[in-house]
This record gives C-alpha cells, sequence and structure tokens, in this order.
C-alpha cells in the first residue's frame, strides 16, 4: 500500500533538496494531450542526477509513489496519475545537458531532460545526425523518448530509439544509481539492464541520461509524394524501391484520403498536393550518400513503379521548401485528427504481408457499427499504422463515446488474430493495461511481473503503468 505525498512528507523531502525543488503542480503537469485524464500529486523538478537520487530513496522510505514526467507528449497515460494516493510527478525538466559529444565516435552522451529538437541540433553541430524524428520533437524528451522506446517516421532505416542508444544512467527504486554511460557497440558482460529500461515507461527505473548513437548527415536527400492503387500496391512499392534502393530509404509513409480531407476542413491554409486528392499516396524519403543523385532516383522508382502498374501519379520535390511542404502535410495529419477529436485511436502493427488485407477488411467491420470516417496513415515501412475512428462529419466524438470500446476491441482483436500488436510505438501507459492482459502471452506477462516485483518491490515506481497495481 502506497502512501501519499502529503504535506509531512513534502516538508521531509524539501529539508533534502535545494529550495525551489518542490512545488505545487501545474496545469501543465496535471493533463495529457488527448485529455482523458487529469493528475494530481507533488511536483518534484531536480537539477542533477544525485537530487533523482536523493527523491527516490526518500520515496522508497515513506513508500510514497513516483510518476516520471519527461514532456508530456504520451499519448497512453504513462505521465498522468488520475487516481491514487497522490505520487511525487518528478520532471526531468531541468536536466537538460550536453555532457560531451565525441563526433569521431558518432557518439553524444547527453541528460534526459534534453527536448529532442535539441538533440538534433546538437547533432547536427557535430556535422551530425540523431534520426529518431517525431511530430512532437519540439517538446518530447530524450528521457520520455527512451523510456516508450518511441518511433517515428525514420525506423524503416535506423530503427526505434532503443537501437539508437549506446548506454543509460538511471535512478533504481532503491535509489542507486545504474552508472552505464559506456559508449560501446559491443558490450556482452552479463544482462543488458539498458534495453530492460528503455521502453519500460519509468516503472523500472528513471532514466536520468543516456549516450546516443549519431550517424552522418546524408550528403543528398530527396522526397516524393506517389499516388499508388491502395495499400497493396503500396506494399508492392516499397518492396520495389527496396530492391533498387537497398538500405537508402529514410522513410516510407502512407497517406489516406481521410489525412488530406481533415487537413482541408481543419488546417484549409495548408496546400494540398494533388488538384483531386488521392485515395492513397505514399510519402518517401531517401538519404543518399555523396555522388548520388536523389532526383534521378526518386524519378527512376517513379517510372519503375508507374511500369509496374504500381504509381499512378506522382511529385518529386524540386526544392528543399517543397521537401518541407510535403512533409507538413504528413506532419500535420495528427493535429487534424486531434481537432476532429477520434472516438478511438489505436497506433498498431501488424507484418507487411497482412497490412493491406487488414485495411481492407477492418474498415466495413467499423462503418457496421456506425457512419465513421475512419483515417489510417502512418509508417508502413514497419508496419506501424495510425488507425483513428471519428465520428461523422459535423458529429462529436462526445455522442459517440458508447462505442468507444467495442471500436477498439473490434480492431485490437483483429490485430491479435493477424499476429499484430496493439501497442506499435505509444507504449502501454495506463490506457492499455487491460489490452495488454487481454492480450499479452501469459508467460511474457508472468516474467514481466517477476522483473517488476524484482527492481521495484515496493511498487513506487509508475504505479498503475505497464502492469495493473
Amino acid at each position: 500500500m502506497l502512501n501519499p505525498a502529503d504535506v509531512a512528507f513534502r516538508a521531509e523531502l524539501a529539508a533534502r533538496l535545494p529550495d525551489g525543488t518542490l512545488s505545487e503542480a501545474d496545469a501543465a503537469h496535471l493533463t495529457e494531450p488527448r485529455g482523458r485524464w487529469t493528475g494530481h500529486g507533488l511536483l518534484a523538478r531536480p537539477r542533477s542526477t544525485p537530487e533523482v537520487a536523493e527523491i527516490v530513496r526518500a520515496c522508497a522510505e515513506a513508500r510514497v509513489g513516483i510518476v516520471p514526467w519527461g514532456g508530456g507528449t504520451g499519448l497512453v497515460g504513462g505521465q498522468i496519475m488520475p487516481d491514487g494516493p497522490a505520487p511525487v510527478i518528478l520532471s526531468l525538466e531541468r536536466m537538460a545537458a550536453l555532457r560531451a559529444v565525441f563526433p569521431q565516435e558518432n557518439a553524444m552522451v547527453v541528460e534526459a531532460g534534453m527536448v529532442l529538437a535539441d538533440v538534433h541540433a546538437h547533432a547536427s553541430a557535430a556535422g551530425r545526425i540523431f534520426p529518431l524524428t517525431l511530430a512532437s520533437e519540439g517538446s518530447a524528451r530524450i528521457g520520455g523518448n527512451l523510456a516508450t522506446n518511441a518511433g517515428g517516421v525514420h525506423v524503416l532505416r535506423y530503427g526505434n530509439a532503443r537501437d539508437l542508444c549506446l548506454g543509460l544512467e538511471a535512478v533504481l527504486a532503491d535509489g542507486s544509481v545504474l552508472n552505464g554511460l559506456k559508449r560501446l557497440r559491443k558490450d556482452n558482460t552479463g544482462y543488458d539492464l539498458k534495453n530492460l529500461l528503455i521502453g519500460s515507461e519509468g516503472t523500472l527505473g528513471i532514466i536520468t541520461a543516456a549516450s546516443l548513437k549519431l550517424l552522418p548527415i546524408p550528403a543528398a536527400e530527396g522526397t516524393a509524394l506517389l499516388v499508388v492503387d491502395g495499400p497493396e500496391a503500396a506494399l508492392k512499392l516499397l518492396a520495389l524501391a527496396q530492391a533498387r534502393l537497398g538500405g537508402l530509404i529514410s522513410a516510407f509513409e502512407l497517406i489516406g484520403r481521410a489525412g488530406l480531407d481533415f487537413l482541408a476542413e481543419t488546417l484549409p491554409e495548408v496546400r494540398q498536393p494533388f488538384p483531386t486528392p488521392p485515395d492513397w499516396m505514399v510519402l518517401v524519403e531517401l538519404g543518399l550518400p555523396d555522388g548520388l543523385d536523389p532526383q534521378a532516383a526518386l524519378e527512376g522508382l517513379f517510372e519503375a513503379g508507374a511500369a509496374a502498374g504500381l504509381v499512378l501519379d506522382g511529385l518529386i520535390a524540386a526544392s528543399e521548401a517543397q521537401r518541407q511542404e510535403f512533409w507538413r502535410i504528413r506532419e500535420l495529419i495528427p493535429e487534424a485528427n486531434r481537432r476532429i477529436g477520434a472516438v478511438s485511436s489505436h497506433d498498431i502493427s501488424l507484418p507487411l504481408g497482412e497490412v493491406a488485407g487488414f485495411i481492407a477488411s477492418c474498415g466495413p467491420a467499423i462503418r457496421a457499427l456506425g457512419p465513421f470516417r475512419i483515417n489510417c496513415f502512418g509508417h508502413l515501412g514497419d508496419g506501424n499504422l495510425h488507425y483513428n475512428v471519428f465520428p461523422p462529419k459535423g458529429g462529436n466524438r462526445a455522442d459517440w463515446e458508447a462505442q468507444r470500446d467495442a471500436i477498439k476491441t473490434l480492431v485490437h482483436d483483429r490485430v491479435h488474430a493477424l499476429g499484430g500488436s496493439i501497442s506499435a510505438e505509444h507504449g502501454i501507459g495506463r490506457l492499455k493495461v487491460g489490452d495488454l492482459e487481454r492480450y499479452g502471452d501469459p508467460a511474457k506477462l508472468a516474467a514481466m511481473r517477476a522483473i517488476k516485483a524484482a527492481l521495484d518491490p515496493v511498487g513506487i515506481l509508475n504505479p498503475g503503468a505497464v502492469l495493473r497495481g
């Protein structure tokens, strides 16, 4: 049983920390982007790893829960504790320093509170890239990105956050510090605690710093929007592109007609790429080494795709401004979704061979429940779809809230039956705890509970997230 972070506990904790570390939690730290929950708790904003360790030790002694808070951009409620004894909301926002950069090693060490956009800026200043790219990179923080094993648009080429991390520093549930900031590419010295903590959503430890993997900046980039007949044609085009261009494809994003319609409805100032919005298109980006021409490579892909009956129309960016314009369309689709208001949103992944069949069969099944609109888009190159269901035009999501569970169950049942995942890149948080119990492998769940009990026996780390308390 956990205790609340009450007045007596606050006084005890304040005496162990520098002035100004503790404060009342404001709205920014008590809400989440989709507005489904409101949290509560005492806000702590430490400035160093020793201060984080002191907070954790105090919470362990008093049996007070801790909710780690990065940039607050998570979409499954992992950063919000809506009920139970008031926790300490532990924000890493003041720990945002660049500790070191090693261009010759393609490595950089940063604190967990650094905003992802600043990680990109520091990498660029060193003549490198950190390729984790998200729509929320202006506010998401690298500690949260690692804690949720964030994905984004470049997973096809560079992998998830886990693949871009060399080492971690973290505070464990007893306040001890795991000093794992090695910059090694090979280290077979026992259990891989780094990869255990990545994706654990703050339930096994609190990430305070990370050694990140950097890569050379591509000498040239090219971007195209290619109209396809449907998801099956898009997948065949992906295979054709990979055969022609190998590992040089940085992104391959699927965009449906609904996404373009939603942009026209909510953000009419965004210029549409085609006079008549196509039913399906893909956004393809290449990053090429010196000596290769992205324009010629994309023209060749267009011609080969057209000859194979896969590409119906297309645009190849002729300038950096046009390239950014193409990406702006993709990046603003989530904002358009938010303005309309989804009845049920799904972050799913499927084996590539099952994607087209899922899209073709799930739509009619959803519409049998009501006159819903579906916006299916996402990272086709790695099988990750954002399959979101909306009220009919002019409707409000609140009017259809009673259908939310039925829609979610329908989608997740089909995904599970096809060997997919009900959480591709957003994590479990508090939103999907029941889904994990419903669809998770029993042996895996038992192992997860055993690991949690071993590393956090009191259960103070993000109680109620990932695993039911």
